[in-house]
């Protein structure tokens, strides 16, 4: 009986107005402790009126009167008891390509990922022996997600399936106080614009020789990053081998610098980096690069293994972005420090320098954190508009040929059509014509000056 009077009165606390009224005034923790006592004293105050219900009962056993004043008590108790408190407080959902989830205590959640589908012919020298024709691949297939923790961190794991292999790209926990980024764990050192610009945002289906040429890759380290104002960025790092290779001896050291101030509507970039690596005892280093794309395994340049005690490199970028057209470029001087007194260090050197312009009226190249961005089309297909089409033109160099190693050169003039139907879709079409000197492999008359013609097509979604 006792039960079932206490949830009768507990019920009825929550829908009346004066319990709503006393909620609104007092704070969540004043709600609790008068909650508290509140229940106390209907504990009590039950107990009461079952003892005089027990008395009553031998003399007026269930009389009408009885029961009348049980209800009138329990309907004075009622109006007089707070409201419950609610003790949760739902997540928020938004939506980015992707649910992000996030809470009040600081705490989120997102997952994202992207699809590349790559296709393409290259068209080399017949006796030159090279395999070449219609070649495709999985260029990445990556799916991860990153989020907040409360007290400034963050992290990120990102994880690539291309090839029918597993690989871990970014595997990081970060530290945000005011402009200073700390960041821990595998993620890319601080070398060249094109580089740290995601592959979904750039260009052409593959950056800029030199940077696959020189071994830019993610690696394990420890960083920082310190957003100055006035659009000053410093960055700065130490690292070890990728992931993959671990463990190994090898360290790093890398910093950059970039400016990016607008002018009205113009976008401004400005960097320079420098990089050092320890080669360890035993090691050898080998610079090479493929014809543009990624799907054929076949190096028109390359130095061969050669002995290095350390690496030093250093780059300069530059960038505008007015209304729909951007243009941009990179020199990198990559130098090779050889033991023995008897040998020259070799220096070899790449960059590009590119164009572009929208067709489409109000698009433009986006530009965040010292480094390219996402474009969002002004019309996309999805709200009646055509999306966003872009072309450009590059002109690509790489040099390695220095100090009696004889690697090659090569000159790559590239252009491209981009098509960006949505915010999260995109199309792109190359054609590039590789001018070869010194190539590693001659045709059937020992010519290693020659060109090697390339046509690669990729379709892209990310979320």
């Amino acid at each position: 009986m006792k039960k079932l009077v206490i949830s009768a009165i507990l019920a009825g606390t929550a829908l009346t107005p004066a319990a709503a009224a006393a909620q609104d005034s007092l704070t969540v923790e004043e709600q609790v402790a008068a909650l508290a006592a509140e229940v106390a004293r209907l504990n009590q105050r039950v107990a009461e009126l079952e003892a005089e219900q027990a008395e009553a009962q031998p003399q007026q056993a269930n009389t009408a009167a009885q029961q009348a004043a049980v209800a009138a008590q329990v309907a004075e108790i009622r109006q007089a008891a707070p409201a419950p408190v609610a003790s949760t407080t739902p997540a928020e959902i938004a939506w980015a390509g992707a649910p992000e989830f996030e809470s009040e205590g600081g705490w989120s959640f997102k997952p994202f990922g992207r699809l590349n589908i790559d296709a393409g012919v290259i068209g080399a020298p017949d006796s030159t022996g090279r395999e070449d024709g219609f070649g495709s691949e999985i260029r990445r297939a990556r799916l991860g997600m990153s989020g907040d923790i409360p007290g400034g961190f963050g992290y990120k794991l990102e994880v690539d399936f291309a090839g029918n292999e597993i690989a871990v790209t970014d595997a990081i926990v970060t530290y945000e106080d005011g402009p200073l980024t700390l960041t821990a764990g595998q993620h890319n050192n601080f070398q060249s614009l094109e580089e740290l610009t995601s592959s979904r945002w750039s260009s052409f289906i593959e950056r800029a020789a030199f940077t696959d040429a020189f071994g830019f890759t993610r690696r394990l380290g420890v960083s920082a990053e310190i957003d100055v104002s006035d659009g000053i960025l410093l960055q700065a790092g130490v690292f070890t081998n990728n992931i993959e290779d671990q463990a190994g001896d090898t360290w790093t050291g890398d910093a950059r610098i970039v400016a990016s101030p607008t002018l009205g509507e113009t976008q401004l970039h400005l960097g320079a980096s420098v990089h050092y690596t320890d080669v360890p005892d035993g090691d050898r280093v080998r610079y090479r690069q493929r014809p543009l794309v990624h799907f054929t395994s076949e190096r028109f340049i390359n130095t061969g293994s050669f002995d290095a005690d350390s690496e030093l490199g250093a780059g300069l970028e530059a960038g505008v972005i007015s209304g729909p057209f951007h243009a941009v470029g990179e020199a990198f001087w990559q130098t090779a420090n050889r033991p023995g007194a008897l040998m020259d260090d070799a220096t070899f050197f790449g960059g590009y320098a590119e164009v572009g312009v929208f067709l489409t009226e109000g698009d433009r190249r986006g530009y965040k954190g010292g480094k390219f961005d996402r474009t969002r089309p002004e019309r996309p297909v999805n709200e009646g508009g055509i999306g966003a089409i872009q072309i450009n033109a590059r002109y690509d160099r790489l040099d390695l040929n220095d100090a009696g190693i004889v690697g090659g050169t090569q000159d790559g003039y590239f252009a491209s059509l981009i098509w960006v139907p949505t915010d999260y879709t995109r199309f792109t079409m190359n054609y590039g014509r590789l001018d070869y000197s010194d190539a590693a492999f001659p045709t059937a008359t020992g010519e290693r000056d020659y060109s090697v013609d390339v046509l690669g097509m990729r379709a892209q979604i990310d979320f």
